[in-house]
């Protein structure tokens, strides 16, 4: 933390200052839009973009990430109230506010108690399922607004300007960077200008609202926006506490995983790297900065970090200047902002949310593991018939239980000698030498109780009548808990029962670390401990070979 202050120098000044100015004039009408998506007044994503940034760049870890309004987590605040309180209104404010809160303070604990690696507990095909169903819903929800009014009552100009918006963003995005790239702009410039077409095209929006008199035709548009800075508070509604908790968990929990993976995709290009506790802290200090200033949710966007990065940003220095900047719009007359057509700003959002559709990973997934794929399907209905909340559970509920069936079901080998060398391989897949008096059979998991039992089923299935010696080779073993180490205790004792010694190899040396401790399985066991599979297989079959009196130390 701020340990980037102490190298600053002079040259990395004009970079973070350029993506400051860039950032901020882009998320003036991002802010504003998800507001929208929130179901909150559009100054609430101005405040939502303001001090956030700033208390990121104190506590986090990613030198380029932006912190502020991001689609899902806006999505997910207007599905967590809806019903609660009238869109819009003081309470709903307040409550967004107070969820903002919550999850503040939980990501800021998680971060001192040093749980950063909980983000690793959403699969990637869960997670892009969920972000996808998500995109689906907010594109759904203003299908309504860029039509200028309702399905059933069309307003045309604001349609006209909604779908001409939609359009010359969709183009924008498909040749713009292409079309500057032709014009022998560098690519660096292409990118940012391409970037910043939605500020364009609303600047344009505004145009035809104000020269066309169209507020006049019934073009909704955003209206007042209070200027000067957020009045500073705590939002404290206790009594609506408990319908708050669980969907401010659920959004700190969505925070912290949009916000590290935008932050590590970022930091891979620069060849930096995250440390999950430090975003823990900075996100929920962010979180706590937008509670006390009228925000909602924010976190970190790959979009925005990504416009940050490519306008020059060197070290968060680019984010403080991004809050200095906003506050600074905010203290001018804001009247400018007011002819900003809904209908114009429900285009950029639709276009924005395009990016989060994800079919690449589900495609591959088909191909590498269809569990994956299916994952992945489940969790869009999951979010697209259920909600968005069930859709987090649904997606969390099935990584975990992904996680679970795998660990359960641990890939265990039998093996033989490759002949005229020490290697030994499976026999399903190559050409091995095996004695009949011996199994070898290598565990390729941590033996724990939810497979240990699986584990040992497995060894008796394998035996046959000719066999006087079992080798449970190890080398893929990390951990033998206790369950784990009373199954391999029971096992000894099946196996001696039929006259069958139980040996050990290539025991890493903090599992023997722990083995020895105990001394419950070693001094039982009925056979030996050896440093390596080939010591095994030389004793038990070739008891004269001098590879026999190997010492069985830990590896």
């Amino acid at each position: 933390m701020l340990s980037w202050l102490k190298q600053y120098h002079r040259d990395l000044l004009a970079g973070d200052v350029t993506a400051g100015i860039i950032v901020v004039l882009m998320m003036v009408p991002q802010g504003m839009a998800y507001a929208l998506v929130a179901g909150l007044p559009p100054v609430a994503g101005l405040y939502a973009s303001l001090l956030p940034a700033c208390a990121y760049a104190l506590f986090g870890s990613s030198m380029v990430q932006s912190v502020g309004p991001m689609a899902i987590t806006s999505l997910m605040t207007a599905s967590s109230l809806a019903g609660l309180a009238p869109a819009g209104s003081e309470l709903y404010s307040a409550m967004a506010a107070q969820m903002t809160l919550i999850a503040g303070v939980v990501l800021f604990l998680c971060g001192l108690l040093r749980l950063g690696f909980l983000a690793q507990f959403l699969s990637r095909p869960v997670l892009s399922g969920f972000t996808s169903g998500a995109a689906l819903v907010i594109a759904a929800s203003q299908f309504s607004t860029l039509l200028g009014g309702s399905l059933k009552q069309i307003n045309l100009p604001g349609a006209a300007i909604g779908l001409s918006s939609l359009l010359l963003l969709w183009l924008a995005r498909q040749y713009l960077m292409r079309l500057l790239k032709s014009l022998g702009l560098a690519g660096k410039v292409a990118d940012i200008l391409a970037k910043m077409a939605p500020v364009f095209v609303l600047a344009l929006a505004i145009l035809c609202v104000l020269l066309l008199n169209l507020e006049q035709a019934g073009v909704q548009v955003v209206g007042k926006v209070p200027s000067g800075l957020p009045a500073l508070g705590l939002p404290l509604a206790f009594g609506q506490m408990r319908e708050l908790l669980m969907p401010s968990l659920l959004i700190g929990f969505m925070i912290f995983l949009s916000s590290q993976s935008a932050a590590v995709s970022l930091a891979q290009k620069r060849g930096e790297r995250i440390n999950g506790n430090h975003e823990l802290l900075g996100l929920g200090a962010a979180n706590l900065a937008s509670a006390v200033s009228g925000g909602f949710p924010v976190t970190g966007s790959i979009s925005r970090s990504a416009v940050n990065y490519t306008a020059g940003a060197n070290t968060p220095l680019a984010s403080v200047i991004t809050t200095v900047l906003m506050a600074v719009l905010l203290s001018v007359p804001t009247g400018w902002m007011s002819p900003l057509p809904l209908s114009a700003l429900a285009a950029t959002i639709m276009i924005a949310v395009l990016g989060m559709l994800d079919f690449e990973t589900p495609r591959e997934a088909w191909r590498y593991d269809r569990g994956d794929a299916l994952a992945w399907g489940v969790t869009l209905a999951g979010v697209l018939l259920l909600g968005v909340e069930e859709g987090v559970i649904v997606g969390l509920l099935l990584s975990l239980g992904t996680l679970i069936a795998r660990a359960s079901r641990p890939h265990i080998a039998v093996i033989g000698r490759i002949p005229g060398t020490e290697h030994y391989r499976n026999v399903s897949r190559y050409a091995v030498e095996t004695r009949p008096e011996l199994l070898l059979l290598r565990v390729d998991a941590a033996i724990f109780f939810g497979n240990a039992e699986r584990i040992s089923d497995s060894v008796l299935e394998q035996l046959q009548d000719s066999q006087r010696d079992v080798v449970l080779v190890l080398s893929a073993v990390n951990q033998i808990d206790t369950t784990g180490l009373y199954t391999l205790v029971e096992l000894n004792r099946a196996l001696n029962a039929r006259g069958i010694r139980l040996n050990l190899a290539e025991v890493k040396g903090p599992v023997m670390d722990r083995l020895q401790r105990s001394d419950l399985l070693l001094s039982q066991l009925s056979g030996k401990v050896f440093l390596s599979t080939a010591a095994a297989f030389s004793a038990l079959t070739e008891p004269d070979n001098p590879a026999a009196t190997v010492p069985a130390n830990p590896i």
